[in-house]
């Protein structure tokens, strides 16, 4: 089951190894935890999926091949949010699958509280928690920190 050995490993190995690493949140857990616990949402879904259905407010917007840079706590291209590696960070897309990658990343850096939430965006929509509806104007990620 694990690559280290050098023998490959299908995607949905992969995945449940990943996660297996990860304490993953509930659309409600994460809501939660983002209301009292102060944990970075952030929404790693490419434009054209938030475009079409909509934002969770207050969460920041990531393209996924940005993640590290912009929350590496010590990198020059961090978002103002990523003042150090205790911060909790909850992670999604649009249904929970490259999130568990992502966020493994992030552990990866150091990020020890840094975790995914569980379904994506389908299920924080489907459990009836705010989403801000498209307006027509593409959504772009959020500005880069200075560090």
């Amino acid at each position: 089951m694990t690559a280290v050995s050098g023998q490959p490993r299908s995607i949905d190995d992969h995945l449940a190894v990943v996660r297996e690493r990860l304490v993953r949140l509930t659309p409600a857990e994460a809501a939660a935890a983002a209301r009292d616990g102060g944990a970075l949402l952030v929404d790693i879904r490419y434009g054209a999926l938030r475009d079409r259905d909509g934002t969770v407010p207050g969460a920041v917007i990531v393209e996924r091949n940005e993640l590290e840079w912009r929350l590496d706590p010590q990198g020059s291209h961090r978002l103002p949010q990523a003042t150090g590696h205790d911060i909790p960070v909850v992670v999604f897309c649009n249904e929970g699958y490259a999130s568990s990658l992502a966020a493994a990343s992030l552990k990866d850096l150091g990020l020890h509280r840094a975790t995914d939430l569980v379904g994506g965006f389908q299920a924080w929509r489907a459990a009836g928690l705010p989403v801000t509806p498209p307006d027509g104007r593409p959504t772009v990620p959020d500005a880069w920190g200075t560090g």
